[in-house]
């Protein structure tokens, strides 16, 4: 490994190469913005990346001449880009993002990571992104590292020998945190009835955001839960520290917390930091539905753009808009779901901000359909929780209007006589 200045290591990148970024909490600014500088020597760069920290600059004028994006998550820092001629957006179950490498679908001519510094054996930790940067930098052509002090060295699968690493910067600074939002009322509300699902012994899926912590806030009287995800954040900490979240009843790696990737304060990486307890392993494995649904009362808590009358779940798109990303939701529907005694949960607020109901008589139009109504089982509002499994499509309509803002049933019911000829 040759440790060199940002700009050295950088230069490795030639026109035309297609270049990984490592994401979330371990996006490799120091690199990406070395990389972006070099923008009037270099042409036709494609960029490959799910969800990344950071101003992307390469998205923007007059650097995305240079770069063009191909991604398969629309965070916020790229969502624009995603949707217009500079980008281009990859449907894709997160659980098989690694094939497009390992198949040389995209193959990978350059990766960039951060990493901690390494061990008395040469070995690097990837912290706390493991998800698809560990495929990643096992068939990339060429490997460069940001390497940094304050990476948390986590357990499992996402080590690098520093042989495997071309060149090197060092930086020392803290990586990118996420400070939990307190919730609103609704979101309190919704969280409560999503927690009253969950039963003792049950293995927990859920993302980030206020809805999964209210959830973990309201499971204090629980016993013997276990962990099973695509990823993780603060709100699992106090469920740790009382000894309600112990992972003694999962099958898949009994007593530990099983994760790919995890996002959120100084102290949840503190936490993570050399804890054995915790094994962060690739994508392909944490999403894998045949893995996940070995252990018992798999309960998966996701979330919904709409959803219409017949159960069809649009989770990454507002119409045509690219919003988001299919990420990981399909993988842990159907593994909880087919988990002996497992719940799968879609849980939103009735409405968006703007008062309009997110339970819809028809998708919008060019809406991606994320789950499908043959996949979903459990939608919880703050109006209550319904389950449409089993439930033919008059049922269905029934039931989710009864979980709707009561400003908009009349209209829902009107709209489902129309297209259901009545409700029964």
């Amino acid at each position: 490994m040759k440790l060199v200045n940002a700009a050295e290591a950088v230069s490795r990148v030639r026109s035309g190469n297609r270049v990984f970024f490592q994401g979330a909490a371990m996006t490799p600014n120091i690199l990406i913005e070395a990389l972006v500088e070099r923008y009037r020597e270099l042409k036709n760069v494609e960029i490959f990346h799910i969800h990344t920290e950071g101003p992307a600059r390469y998205t923007q004028p007059p650097y995305r001449e240079s770069f063009c994006l191909n991604s398969c998550f629309a965070a916020g820092n790229v969502r624009d880009a995603i949707n217009s001629e500079y980008g281009a957006y990859i449907p894709i179950f997160l659980s098989e993002i690694h094939l497009l490498f390992r198949k040389n679908i995209l193959p990978l001519d350059v990766a960039f990571i951060q990493v901690s510094p390494p061990d008395k054996h040469g070995f690097c930790s990837l912290g706390v992104s493991v998800d698809i940067t560990l495929p990643a930098i096992q068939t990339a052509k060429t490997v460069i590292a940001q390497i940094n002090p304050q990476v948390p060295r986590t357990h499992g699968d996402g080590i690098i020998h520093v042989s495997k690493i071309s060149a090197a910067v060092e930086h020392d600074a803290p990586i990118l945190s996420h400070v939990p939002v307190a919730p609103s009322e609704i979101e309190q509300q919704i969280g409560k009835h999503v927690a009253g699902l969950v039963e003792d012994g049950a293995t927990l899926q859920m993302g980030i955001g206020a809805i999964p912590n209210v959830v973990l806030n309201n499971l204090m009287n629980h016993k013997r839960l276990g962990i099973h995800t695509e990823m993780f954040s603060d709100g699992v900490l106090p469920l740790i520290e009382k000894g309600i979240i112990t992972g003694e009843e999962k099958e898949v790696k009994t007593g530990k917390i099983v994760t790919c990737f995890a996002l959120g304060s100084s102290k949840l990486y503190d936490f993570i930091d050399d804890n054995p307890v915790i094994h962060f392993k690739e994508a392909a494995y944490t999403n894998d539905t045949a893995i996940i649904r070995r252990n018992p009362k798999v309960t998966a808590i996701n979330s919904a753009i709409e959803i219409d009358l017949t159960g069809q779940v649009c989770a990454d798109t507002i119409g045509t808009y690219q919003y988001s990303g299919v990420g990981g939701q399909m993988d842990f529907i159907r593994g909880a779901s087919l988990s002996e005694g497992g719940k799968a949960i879609i849980a939103m607020p009735s409405t968006t901000l703007k008062g309009i109901s997110k339970i819809v008589p028809n998708l919008k139009e060019g809406a991606g359909v994320t789950t499908t109504r043959a996949h979903v089982h459990y939608i919880a509002t703050e109006y209550g929780v319904v389950n449409l499994y089993g439930k033919n499509l008059k049922q269905r309509a029934k039931a989710l209007i009864s979980i709707t803002h009561p400003n908009h049933r009349a209209a829902l019911e009107e709209e489902a006589h129309k297209r259901l000829s009545g409700i029964r």
